[in-house]
């Protein structure tokens, strides 16, 4: 693909992002995502069969995106209570950052082959990537409290995609307690 191509499948991206992120994937006309991207209808088919494929291609760069972040922010981590943090705030963040684009996650395409094997593919190297972080912290039964952190973080991801007076600080709040409740479980914290 040249530079000019390359620039315009991103720009298509761009758009469909936005445009499918605010309306939902039914509501959303490629005529809509066209005009955002400056570009002429026929054009957006030289790169993209169908909607399908585009949300497809929406999604997928976005999971990318996501694994390749935290996997540089584990890099530098000092332990499993680190580690824990930097997955659980790059979890919050992730979706806390997309707030105004709720839409992308709730109204998807029903039943789409391709987006169902991106979907797959992406859990399967999420939940490996917080497994090994387990495994290598000596932890027996990590492939369970692997599943259990994410059902938590999940679980918050809800609030913050629609709790609208949630702010940074909660969320980093958040961060924090779902660490101290997974190293340490329902026991209150001592001072002194």
């Amino acid at each position: 693909m040249s530079a000019a191509q390359s620039e315009k499948y991103e720009a298509i991206l761009d758009a469909a992002f936005e445009i499918f992120g605010k309306k939902g994937f039914y509501d959303t006309k490629i005529s809509e995502i066209t005009e955002h991207a400056g570009i002429a209808k026929g054009t957006m088919y030289l790169y993209f069969k169908s909607k399908e494929e585009l949300f497809a291609a929406v999604t997928e760069r976005d999971w990318e995106q996501f694994m390749g972040d935290l996997l540089f922010r584990l890099k530098g981590a000092d332990g499993l209570s680190d580690q824990l943090e930097r997955i659980a705030s790059h979890h919050l963040e992730y979706y806390y950052e997309r707030k105004a684009h709720t839409k992308l996650f709730f109204r998807t395409p029903n039943n789409d082959p391709q987006l169902m094997t991106i979907m797959q593919r992406f859990l399967e190297r999420y939940m490996q990537t917080v497994l090994d972080v387990l495994k290598d912290s000596g932890l027996p039964d990590a492939d369970f409290y692997a599943k259990a952190y994410i059902g938590m973080l999940d679980r918050l991801k809800m609030d913050i995609l629609f709790e609208n007076g949630l702010t940074r600080k909660a969320l980093e709040h958040r961060v924090t307690l779902t660490v101290r409740l997974f190293m340490h479980g329902c026991e209150p914290e001592m001072n002194g």
